[in-house]
């Protein structure tokens, strides 16, 4: 892989907050970035040193997007296999498409997972309403049904409990390839943000413990409240993954906690390929934030000290959240981040806020 210089630039599919952040990382290390969304009023466009405002399958754009930039990285994990595939013809495209079409795909992701000896809560493919009540049989009630592809946040997915009617779960879900996920009795959801460079080293951060609301992440707090073993062991398994994968970039992998009379153990439960909202809390509390570490390794970089600055806790703000901008930044310790949303609808991650505490 070639190293980027001061002066190149970084093309970004998507416009949405995490390229913001990932273009206001890049430009102290003197890289530029194009953002390229279809969006006009993405979030990461101001921010930009250039943008491009056109449709994922404009192949016009698409091309003289590829010609203005070193390399391509991305801020979503679903992206057009086309548009992929046709930038990745004309310039290197990190992560790489092997990342993709394993994350994309919910049922894909879990098999790998398993192949590559990793745990995972019990699942069964379902494509039909009867597949369903045979899934459902099998791995009982609650369950949880997802489908397989562009769910986020709780979108695309049902919990199947006891009583429900099994076509009003099917119908939810709008009738898509979808997969049921035995329900799992966790004590803490954590996750790891790791970074692989293109020769095979990887840089995992501190494990956060992180807490939901309405499917949300509502809270992550850094160290997380596990023993060495498991912090060891989800940092293991982040490493694996990221290898399997032969990943450039950053990734963030959940998991599961479980504790019973043998100790404490980790199920995965999800990869996300980029930068992770779970990882937010590296802008003020680790050595180098994530988004830098991202622009790293993409650029051939070497990868930066992931070490904590203190104890971190991180909140995001959601919806009508974010009007309490004024009482933040008048909190000494708190940092600000708004991703420069101009609607405060309900569900919508607005911003951010963190704190750091001396250990």
């Amino acid at each position: 892989m070639t190293m980027l210089k001061p002066g190149d630039t970084i093309g970004i599919l998507g416009g949405g907050q995490l390229a913001r952040m990932m273009a206001l990382a890049a430009a102290p290390l003197g890289l530029d970035c194009h953002v390229y969304a279809p969006e006009a009023d993405s979030p990461a466009f101001p921010v930009a040193a250039a943008r491009t405002c056109a449709g994922y399958g404009d192949h016009e754009a698409l091309a003289a997007f590829a010609a203005a930039v070193s390399v391509v990285t991305y801020e979503f994990e679903n992206v057009p296999a086309d548009t992929a595939a046709f930038l990745a013809s004309r310039v290197p495209v990190l992560p790489g498409p092997r990342a993709l079409a394993t994350t994309q795909d919910r049922l894909v992701e879990k098999t790998f997972v398993n192949d590559i000896g990793l745990a995972t809560p019990a699942f069964r493919a379902v494509v039909s309403l009867a597949e369903l009540q045979a899934a459902v049989a099998e791995l009982g009630r609650p369950s949880v049904l997802k489908t397989r592809r562009f769910g986020y946040d709780g979108k695309g997915q049902v919990i199947v409990r006891p009583g429900m009617d099994l076509e009003e779960a099917w119908s939810t879900v709008g009738g898509h390839p979808s997969i049921l996920e035995a329900f799992v009795p966790f004590a803490l959801e954590v996750s790891v943000v790791a970074a692989r460079s293109a020769d095979g080293t990887v840089s995992a951060f501190d494990v956060c413990e992180n807490q939901h609301r309405h499917h949300i992440l509502a809270t992550t707090r850094v160290p997380a409240g596990i023993g060495p073993a498991t912090e060891h062991a989800c940092k293991e398994h982040a490493a694996r993954i990221a290898a399997a994968l032969d990943y450039v970039g950053v990734l963030a992998v959940e998991f599961f906690v479980l504790r019973d009379a043998g100790g404490e153990h980790v199920l995965v439960n999800e990869i996300a390929p980029r930068v992770h909202n779970s990882g937010h809390w590296t802008i003020e509390g680790a050595q180098t934030s994530q988004f830098e570490q991202h622009m790293r390794a993409v650029a051939g970089w070497p990868l930066g000290c992931v070490r904590r600055t203190g104890r971190v806790e991180m909140a995001n703000l959601v919806g009508d959240e974010v009007e309490a901008w004024r009482k933040i930044v008048a909190t000494p310790g708190s940092h600000l981040h708004l991703y420069g949303k101009r609607e405060a609808r309900p569900g919508r991650k607005m911003g951010h806020v963190t704190r750091i505490t001396p250990e």
